[in-house]
Protein backbone atom coordinates (compact mmCIF):
# COMPACT_ATOMS: atom_id res chain seq x y z
CA UNK A 1 0.00 0.00 0.00
CA UNK A 2 1.19 3.48 -1.21
CA UNK A 3 1.65 5.73 1.42
CA UNK A 4 0.35 9.48 0.86
CA UNK A 5 2.90 12.48 1.38
CA UNK A 6 1.42 15.00 3.52
CA UNK A 7 2.55 18.83 1.86
CA UNK A 8 3.42 20.24 5.36
CA UNK A 9 5.17 23.92 6.23
CA UNK A 10 6.57 25.43 9.18
CA UNK A 11 3.90 28.41 11.20
CA UNK A 12 4.04 29.82 14.61
CA UNK A 13 1.21 29.41 17.37
CA UNK A 14 -0.05 32.77 16.73
CA UNK A 15 -0.59 32.07 13.25
CA UNK A 16 -2.45 28.59 13.66
CA UNK A 17 -4.58 30.49 15.75
CA UNK A 18 -5.02 32.79 13.04
CA UNK A 19 -5.37 30.04 10.44
CA UNK A 20 -8.33 27.96 12.22
CA UNK A 21 -10.48 31.26 12.91
CA UNK A 22 -10.15 32.10 8.98
CA UNK A 23 -10.68 28.41 7.57
CA UNK A 24 -13.97 28.47 9.86
CA UNK A 25 -14.87 31.98 8.92
CA UNK A 26 -14.47 31.54 5.27
CA UNK A 27 -16.20 27.77 5.58
CA UNK A 28 -19.47 29.31 7.53
CA UNK A 29 -21.04 32.71 7.52
CA UNK A 30 -22.17 32.12 10.88
CA UNK A 31 -19.16 32.36 12.22
CA UNK A 32 -17.62 35.67 13.41
CA UNK A 33 -15.61 36.80 16.35
CA UNK A 34 -15.74 39.70 18.59
CA UNK A 35 -13.42 41.21 21.37
CA UNK A 36 -11.75 43.79 22.41
CA UNK A 37 -9.06 45.75 19.87
CA UNK A 38 -9.14 42.32 17.83
CA UNK A 39 -10.06 44.22 14.72
CA UNK A 40 -7.70 47.21 13.42
CA UNK A 41 -5.19 46.08 16.40
CA UNK A 42 -5.31 42.30 15.72
CA UNK A 43 -5.72 42.34 19.17
CA UNK A 44 -3.39 42.22 22.14
CA UNK A 45 -1.24 39.73 21.25
CA UNK A 46 -1.58 40.28 17.17
CA UNK A 47 -3.40 36.74 16.89
CA UNK A 48 -6.26 38.42 14.67
CA UNK A 49 -4.57 41.17 12.18
CA UNK A 50 -5.69 41.05 9.12
CA UNK A 51 -8.86 39.23 9.33
CA UNK A 52 -10.75 42.76 9.81
CA UNK A 53 -9.22 43.31 6.13
CA UNK A 54 -10.81 39.54 4.78
CA UNK A 55 -14.06 39.70 6.56
CA UNK A 56 -15.58 43.06 7.63
CA UNK A 57 -16.60 44.68 10.50
CA UNK A 58 -19.42 43.04 10.57
CA UNK A 59 -17.52 39.34 11.48
CA UNK A 60 -14.62 40.92 13.12
CA UNK A 61 -16.36 43.19 16.02
CA UNK A 62 -14.47 45.15 18.71
CA UNK A 63 -16.38 45.03 21.36
CA UNK A 64 -16.44 48.04 24.79
CA UNK A 65 -14.49 46.53 27.33
CA UNK A 66 -16.99 44.75 29.47
CA UNK A 67 -15.87 40.91 29.47
CA UNK A 68 -19.76 40.22 30.87
CA UNK A 69 -20.75 41.87 28.07
CA UNK A 70 -18.83 40.40 25.51
CA UNK A 71 -19.90 36.79 26.48
CA UNK A 72 -23.16 37.08 27.56
CA UNK A 73 -23.42 38.46 23.59
CA UNK A 74 -21.69 35.54 22.59
CA UNK A 75 -24.26 33.40 24.70
CA UNK A 76 -27.42 35.14 23.08
CA UNK A 77 -25.90 34.88 19.36
CA UNK A 78 -24.98 31.71 19.58
CA UNK A 79 -28.88 30.16 20.94
CA UNK A 80 -29.98 32.41 17.85
CA UNK A 81 -27.82 29.96 15.30
CA UNK A 82 -25.03 31.84 14.91
CA UNK A 83 -21.28 30.37 16.45
CA UNK A 84 -19.77 33.10 17.34
CA UNK A 85 -16.00 33.28 18.97
CA UNK A 86 -15.45 35.94 21.80
CA UNK A 87 -12.04 36.20 22.81
CA UNK A 88 -10.95 37.27 26.45
CA UNK A 89 -7.88 39.10 26.39
CA UNK A 90 -6.61 37.34 29.53
CA UNK A 91 -8.00 34.79 31.16
CA UNK A 92 -7.70 36.36 34.26
CA UNK A 93 -10.49 38.82 33.09
CA UNK A 94 -12.87 36.05 32.70
CA UNK A 95 -13.45 36.43 36.59
CA UNK A 96 -15.66 39.43 35.19
CA UNK A 97 -17.83 36.98 33.13
CA UNK A 98 -17.99 33.94 35.18
CA UNK A 99 -21.71 34.42 35.59
CA UNK A 100 -22.25 34.48 32.04
CA UNK A 101 -19.80 31.43 31.45
CA UNK A 102 -21.21 29.58 34.72
CA UNK A 103 -24.99 30.17 34.73
CA UNK A 104 -25.53 30.61 31.13
CA UNK A 105 -23.23 29.22 28.71
CA UNK A 106 -23.14 26.30 30.28
CA UNK A 107 -26.76 25.38 31.22
CA UNK A 108 -28.98 26.04 28.96
CA UNK A 109 -28.53 23.14 26.39
CA UNK A 110 -29.26 20.86 30.14
CA UNK A 111 -31.94 23.24 31.10
CA UNK A 112 -33.78 22.86 28.10
CA UNK A 113 -33.76 19.42 26.99
CA UNK A 114 -31.56 19.92 24.02
CA UNK A 115 -33.85 22.49 22.52
CA UNK A 116 -31.61 25.57 22.64
CA UNK A 117 -27.41 24.91 22.49
CA UNK A 118 -25.00 27.09 23.22
CA UNK A 119 -22.47 27.00 20.19
CA UNK A 120 -19.76 29.16 21.70
CA UNK A 121 -16.18 29.45 21.40
CA UNK A 122 -14.65 31.29 24.05
CA UNK A 123 -10.63 32.37 23.18
CA UNK A 124 -8.37 33.42 26.03
CA UNK A 125 -4.84 33.69 26.69
CA UNK A 126 -2.19 33.93 30.01
CA UNK A 127 0.51 32.95 31.68
CA UNK A 128 3.68 33.38 33.36
CA UNK A 129 6.88 33.71 32.29
CA UNK A 130 7.43 37.70 31.06
CA UNK A 131 6.37 39.76 34.07
CA UNK A 132 2.71 40.96 32.86
CA UNK A 133 2.09 41.21 37.15
CA UNK A 134 -0.48 38.90 39.53
CA UNK A 135 -3.62 40.35 37.27
CA UNK A 136 -2.10 38.97 34.10
CA UNK A 137 -0.88 35.91 34.33
CA UNK A 138 -2.65 32.93 36.10
CA UNK A 139 -3.57 29.56 34.77
CA UNK A 140 -7.54 29.11 35.99
CA UNK A 141 -8.12 26.20 33.48
CA UNK A 142 -9.10 23.77 36.73
CA UNK A 143 -11.67 26.65 37.54
CA UNK A 144 -14.07 25.94 34.50
CA UNK A 145 -12.70 22.02 34.29
CA UNK A 146 -15.26 21.90 37.45
CA UNK A 147 -18.45 23.11 35.47
CA UNK A 148 -20.45 20.44 34.01
CA UNK A 149 -21.56 21.91 30.54
CA UNK A 150 -18.48 23.31 29.38
CA UNK A 151 -15.60 22.05 27.40
CA UNK A 152 -12.33 23.27 28.06
CA UNK A 153 -8.98 22.81 25.24
CA UNK A 154 -5.90 23.90 25.86
CA UNK A 155 -3.28 22.96 22.96
CA UNK A 156 0.22 23.11 23.03
CA UNK A 157 1.59 23.16 19.93
CA UNK A 158 0.49 24.90 16.13
CA UNK A 159 -0.90 21.89 14.56
CA UNK A 160 -3.02 20.96 18.28
CA UNK A 161 -4.25 24.77 18.06
CA UNK A 162 -5.60 24.88 14.15
CA UNK A 163 -7.12 21.69 14.55
CA UNK A 164 -8.31 21.88 18.02
CA UNK A 165 -9.79 24.99 17.52
CA UNK A 166 -11.90 24.05 14.42
CA UNK A 167 -13.59 21.65 16.08
CA UNK A 168 -14.13 23.72 19.17
CA UNK A 169 -16.02 26.09 16.73
CA UNK A 170 -18.41 23.42 15.59
CA UNK A 171 -19.56 22.12 18.88
CA UNK A 172 -22.74 22.63 19.96
CA UNK A 173 -21.22 23.32 22.92
CA UNK A 174 -19.75 26.27 25.07
CA UNK A 175 -16.24 25.70 24.76
CA UNK A 176 -13.18 27.63 26.88
CA UNK A 177 -10.46 27.62 24.50
CA UNK A 178 -6.87 28.42 26.35
CA UNK A 179 -3.72 29.85 24.91
CA UNK A 180 -0.53 30.63 26.46
CA UNK A 181 1.61 33.68 25.71
CA UNK A 182 4.40 32.45 25.69
CA UNK A 183 3.48 29.51 23.18
CA UNK A 184 2.27 32.12 20.01
CA UNK A 185 5.82 32.46 18.78
CA UNK A 186 7.23 28.68 18.50
CA UNK A 187 6.93 27.33 15.24
CA UNK A 188 6.30 23.87 14.43
CA UNK A 189 5.64 21.88 10.94
CA UNK A 190 1.44 21.79 10.25
CA UNK A 191 -0.21 19.95 7.34
CA UNK A 192 -1.14 22.74 4.23
CA UNK A 193 -4.52 21.39 4.49
CA UNK A 194 -6.10 21.89 7.81
CA UNK A 195 -7.51 18.60 9.77
CA UNK A 196 -9.80 18.85 12.34
CA UNK A 197 -8.52 17.27 15.53
CA UNK A 198 -11.37 15.52 17.98
CA UNK A 199 -11.79 17.19 21.53
CA UNK A 200 -11.23 14.16 24.00
CA UNK A 201 -8.55 12.91 22.50
CA UNK A 202 -4.87 12.82 23.90
CA UNK A 203 -1.67 13.25 22.11
CA UNK A 204 1.30 11.17 23.31
CA UNK A 205 4.31 13.34 21.83
CA UNK A 206 6.76 11.22 23.21
CA UNK A 207 6.96 7.25 23.68
CA UNK A 208 9.17 5.88 26.71
CA UNK A 209 9.22 3.16 28.87
CA UNK A 210 9.92 4.16 32.62
CA UNK A 211 7.83 7.28 33.47
CA UNK A 212 5.06 9.26 32.58
CA UNK A 213 4.86 12.85 32.33
CA UNK A 214 1.39 14.26 31.77
CA UNK A 215 1.66 18.01 30.98
CA UNK A 216 -0.34 21.12 29.23
CA UNK A 217 0.05 24.17 27.67
CA UNK A 218 3.95 25.72 28.22
CA UNK A 219 4.78 22.59 30.60
CA UNK A 220 4.63 20.05 27.27
CA UNK A 221 7.70 21.80 25.83
CA UNK A 222 9.40 21.38 29.34
CA UNK A 223 8.80 17.57 29.44
CA UNK A 224 9.92 17.00 25.79
CA UNK A 225 12.96 18.59 26.91
CA UNK A 226 13.45 16.90 30.00
CA UNK A 227 12.37 13.77 28.03
CA UNK A 228 15.66 14.17 25.88
CA UNK A 229 18.20 14.87 29.14
CA UNK A 230 16.54 12.07 30.56
CA UNK A 231 17.10 9.55 27.52
CA UNK A 232 20.69 10.89 27.86
CA UNK A 233 20.73 9.58 31.50
CA UNK A 234 19.38 6.19 30.48
CA UNK A 235 16.12 7.29 31.50
CA UNK A 236 13.05 6.65 29.41
CA UNK A 237 9.95 9.65 29.49
CA UNK A 238 6.70 8.96 27.44
CA UNK A 239 5.01 12.29 27.50
CA UNK A 240 1.15 12.72 27.02
CA UNK A 241 -0.64 16.08 25.58
CA UNK A 242 -4.52 15.96 27.07
CA UNK A 243 -4.84 18.54 25.11
CA UNK A 244 -8.59 18.56 25.98
CA UNK A 245 -8.93 18.86 29.83
CA UNK A 246 -12.48 18.55 29.18
CA UNK A 247 -13.57 15.71 28.39
CA UNK A 248 -10.28 14.08 29.33
CA UNK A 249 -9.05 11.12 27.56
CA UNK A 250 -9.07 8.91 30.41
CA UNK A 251 -7.94 6.19 28.53
CA UNK A 252 -4.68 7.73 26.93
CA UNK A 253 -3.36 8.57 30.49
CA UNK A 254 -4.00 4.85 32.09
CA UNK A 255 -3.05 3.43 29.31
CA UNK A 256 0.65 4.78 29.47
CA UNK A 257 0.79 4.88 33.44
CA UNK A 258 0.08 1.22 32.97
CA UNK A 259 2.71 1.05 31.25
CA UNK A 260 5.54 2.77 32.39
CA UNK A 261 4.40 2.21 36.15
CA UNK A 262 5.48 5.80 37.52
CA UNK A 263 3.95 9.32 36.64
CA UNK A 264 4.15 12.94 36.65
CA UNK A 265 1.71 15.18 36.11
CA UNK A 266 3.10 18.96 34.96
CA UNK A 267 1.17 22.20 34.48
CA UNK A 268 1.64 25.98 35.10
CA UNK A 269 -1.41 26.77 37.35
CA UNK A 270 -0.84 26.47 41.09
CA UNK A 271 -0.35 22.95 42.68
CA UNK A 272 -3.09 22.80 45.27
CA UNK A 273 -6.24 22.27 43.68
CA UNK A 274 -4.82 22.51 40.15
CA UNK A 275 -5.75 20.13 37.64
CA UNK A 276 -3.06 17.98 38.18
CA UNK A 277 -5.06 16.90 41.35
CA UNK A 278 -7.58 15.69 38.99
CA UNK A 279 -4.99 13.65 36.88
CA UNK A 280 -3.53 12.14 40.32
CA UNK A 281 -7.06 11.31 41.67
CA UNK A 282 -7.99 9.81 38.40
CA UNK A 283 -4.31 7.42 38.19
CA UNK A 284 -5.21 6.33 42.05
CA UNK A 285 -8.40 5.52 41.34
CA UNK A 286 -7.97 3.62 37.97
CA UNK A 287 -4.55 2.47 37.68
CA UNK A 288 -3.50 2.39 41.51
CA UNK A 289 -2.24 -1.68 41.28
CA UNK A 290 0.11 -0.60 38.42
CA UNK A 291 2.39 2.05 40.22
CA UNK A 292 5.32 1.70 41.50
CA UNK A 293 5.82 5.12 43.08
CA UNK A 294 3.22 7.82 44.14
CA UNK A 295 2.43 10.31 41.71
CA UNK A 296 4.79 13.39 41.05
CA UNK A 297 3.03 16.77 40.71
CA UNK A 298 4.32 20.29 39.20
CA UNK A 299 3.12 23.29 39.04
CA UNK A 300 3.27 26.62 40.22
CA UNK A 301 4.25 27.88 44.15
CA UNK A 302 0.53 28.78 45.69
CA UNK A 303 1.21 32.69 45.25
CA UNK A 304 -0.08 35.53 43.20
CA UNK A 305 2.26 35.62 40.22
CA UNK A 306 5.00 38.28 41.25
CA UNK A 307 5.89 41.55 38.69
CA UNK A 308 9.76 40.66 40.02
CA UNK A 309 11.36 38.62 36.97
CA UNK A 310 13.18 37.08 39.46
CA UNK A 311 10.52 36.59 41.98
CA UNK A 312 8.52 34.96 39.09
CA UNK A 313 10.48 32.97 38.11
CA UNK A 314 10.96 32.02 41.68
CA UNK A 315 7.12 31.00 41.61
CA UNK A 316 6.33 29.31 38.48
CA UNK A 317 7.51 25.77 37.09
CA UNK A 318 10.60 25.24 35.00
CA UNK A 319 12.10 22.07 33.25
CA UNK A 320 14.47 21.32 36.12
CA UNK A 321 11.00 21.27 38.29
CA UNK A 322 9.97 18.48 36.30
CA UNK A 323 13.27 16.61 35.63
CA UNK A 324 13.44 16.98 39.72
CA UNK A 325 10.26 15.11 40.08
CA UNK A 326 10.92 12.26 37.31
CA UNK A 327 14.08 11.51 39.18
CA UNK A 328 11.91 11.23 42.89
CA UNK A 329 9.09 8.85 41.11
CA UNK A 330 12.13 6.66 39.93
CA UNK A 331 13.95 7.06 43.42
CA UNK A 332 11.12 5.67 45.41
CA UNK A 333 10.15 2.77 42.99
Amino acid sequence: MTEVAISTREITYREAVREGLAEAMRADPDVFIMGEDIAEMGGSMGVTQGLLAEFGSERVRNTPISEMAIVGTGVGAAMQGMRPVVEIMYQDFMTLAMEQIVLQAAKHRYMSGGQHSVPLTLRTQGGAGWSPGAQHAEQLEAWVCHVPGLKVVYPATPEDARGLLWSSIYDNNCVIFFEHRNLYPIKAPVAEQLMPIELGRARVHRVGADVTVVATGRLVHAALTVAEQAAGEGVSVEVVDPRTLLPLDEGTILASVMKTNRCVVAHEAVVQMGFGAELAALIQEKAFDYLDAPIERVGSKFAPVPFAPVMEEYVIPHEADVMAAVKRTLARS
